[in-house]
């Protein structure tokens, strides 16, 4: 008998595939492993209390879950403080930490790298004491995401279309940056706070991301001629926009590009915010910190 015990938690409405199949998956492939087991469905309302008591009390070493980012975010926030490992078999329309941590898409290869990866830990941060594993926006791209979470249909096609939309009713937003003893203003379309390095479906928004290096990588695109804007983004998410030094850049660069443990965003004309592609309540002002070493994910070797 395995000295694991896994909870496998099904998010039974996140991305397009059908869970009847994943879930007779899961049960063949872990009573192969002569692993015990239990499935549950995610809760809604993220309320996790009665299943960490069950995790403490019934010794379960791993919690792995089965849907999407937001489904990985609300997870993870729960459940971090407990002494277990986390699993992702992904299953949500962009997939984004998965795709950073070099988990595999398939259910198949995903199921069977936690029965033989290795669990890293992972930062994550903090926005107004919300919550963020993976990459938090303010402006356009949360706007995409607002609007998205109203869609009945899911998947990258309706999130494609959604941003196509945007684009063009898109416009910038006034911010003040706050650094350590540095601060500036600028005009922008979005800005990205990213611990990994994309938003999903590869595509990379901080080139330069780890998920542990105690550091958030910023990524503000700055008011631009609407006809240049995407191609500025393209050749970032090729990783050819490199790491800036703000006083040198910032004037010139249509993408500033930084890293730092902590900031503070002045949220002037009151953007919209997402927090791991999951419209969250805008605010005037948002503080942002890093959680260092905030859980473990199970990873390839």
């Amino acid at each position: 008998m395995s000295d694991r015990k896994i909870i496998y938690l099904i998010n039974p409405i996140s991305g397009t595939a059908k869970k009847d199949g994943i879930r007779k998956l899961l049960e063949r492939e872990t009573k192969a492993q002569g692993i015990p087991y239990l499935i549950e469905s995610t809760n809604p309302d993220g309320d996790y209390d009665l299943l960490a008591d069950r995790i403490l009390l019934e010794k379960y070493t791993d919690v792995v879950m089965i849907g999407g980012d937001g489904t990985v975010n609300q997870v993870t926030s729960a459940l971090r403080r407990l002494p277990v490992r986390f699993g992702i078999i992904p299953l949500g329309s962009g997939n984004g930490l998965a795709r950073a941590a070099g988990i595999p898409s398939k259910p198949q290869q995903s199921l069977a790298l936690i029965f033989t990866g290795t669990s890293k830990k992972i930062d994550a941060f903090l926005i107004n004491e919300q919550y963020s594993c993976m990459l938090s926006g303010i402006g356009f791209d949360a706007q995409v995401a607002h609007d998205f979470a109203t869609k009945a249909t899911r998947g990258l096609m309706m999130y494609t279309q959604q941003s196509i939309l945007n684009y063009f009713k898109a416009h910038p937003y006034q911010f003040e940056i706050i650094l350590d003893n540095f601060s500036f203003f600028s005009d922008a379309f979005f800005i990205s706070i990213a611990n990994s390095n994309q938003f999903g479906n590869n595509f990379t928004i901080a080139p330069q991301a780890s998920l542990n290096d105690g550091l958030l990588d910023i990524v503000i695109v700055q008011k631009m001629h609407k006809a240049k804007l995407p191609f500025a983004m393209l050749k970032h998410i090729r990783g050819n926009n490199k790491l800036h030094q703000l006083v040198e850049d910032m004037a010139h660069k249509n993408i500033l590009y930084f890293q730092t443990s902590a900031l503070t965003i002045k949220n002037l004309k009151h953007a919209p915010l997402h927090i791991d592609g999951e419209p969250r309540e805008t605010a005037e002002s948002f503080k942002i910190e890093i959680l260092k070493d905030c859980f473990e994910l199970i990873q390839p070797v």
